[in-house]
């Protein structure tokens, strides 16, 4: 009754069907502690993508926008009494962008979003820093500036804030979810804090190119991205599962420690 009201349909056999087959797989077990996870070799790959894709989230620089946003609005001829209305407008943005993406997240798919967010931030944080270089010297420049810090702040919610929230729904099972969903927002204060923090410093040391260390983050977490992280629109969760088992028992295989599909399945459930 509570899934009719939630989707507003009475047809929810599939749903139901996969549900009760993920709660069957893990009969009998209990719920996982945040270490247990760090120990299971099963849910290596899980574990490593919600790591790198949380602690991007703050480590991409996105929040850091904020804090050059007013200076390059004042640059750019904005009144000062204004430029506080603006900076709301960029966060604006992101809620609207975030929003936009939940709404089209089945349809295009969590990987692509999640690919174009970071390879477009990327592109927009080069842009960025050359923009803020020439800011003095070129009078069209911070208006670049503030077109870059919409952008790239555009870039960040129709992709990873979006689509990181829900990986580990999908990629962990009932029993490892609490624990993943502990592990991914200790991560992501622990992240702001470290960003809030050095940010001054970065900026002190690099000036306008301060962007950089941000650039790396998101062009390593694209990489990643691109040559480990599955696609998990339109699979049950127990065929997300054996995707990641194939690539957690990949190095035991290599060793001649891998016992198969069957094997493992049995092992594990």
């Amino acid at each position: 009754a509570a899934l009719q009201k939630l989707r507003g349909t009475s047809d929810l056999s599939a749903e139901l069907e996969e549900m009760l087959a993920e709660q069957a797989a893990v009969k009998g077990q209990r719920a996982k502690n945040p270490w247990e996870l760090f120990q299971n070799a099963a849910l290596r790959w899980q574990l490593v993508s919600i790591v790198v894709l949380s602690s991007a989230m703050q480590l991409c620089g996105n929040d850091s926008m904020y804090f050059y946003a007013a200076y390059v609005f004042q640059e750019a001829g904005i009144p000062e009494d204004k430029i506080p209305y603006v900076v709301i407008g960029t966060g604006s943005c992101e809620l609207i962008t975030s929003v936009t993406c939940n709404m089209i997240i089945d349809y295009a798919g969590r990987r692509p979003l999640l690919l174009g967010g970071y390879v477009f931030m990327a592109g927009w944080a080069i842009v960025f820093m050359v923009a803020l270089s020439q800011q003095t010297q070129i009078s069209w420049m911070p208006y670049l500036s503030m077109a870059c810090i919409f952008a790239y702040i555009l870039s960040f919610g129709i992709g990873p804030a979006g689509v990181t929230g829900v990986l580990p729904t999908e990629v962990f099972d009932q029993m490892s979810r609490p624990a993943a969903y502990m592990i991914c927002g200790s991560l992501l204060w622990f992240n702001l804090f470290l960003v809030g923090t050095a940010f001054p410093f970065i900026v002190k040391s690099l000036a306008h190119f301060c962007y950089i260390p941000f650039l790396v983050v998101c062009v390593c977490t694209a990489l990643y991205i691109w040559f480990f992280l599955p696609e998990t629109k339109g699979k049950s969760f127990l065929e997300i599962s054996e995707e990641f088992r194939k690539r957690n028992f990949k190095a035991k295989s290599r060793g001649g420690f891998y016992k198969g599909p069957e094997e493992i399945k049995t092992t594990t459930l």
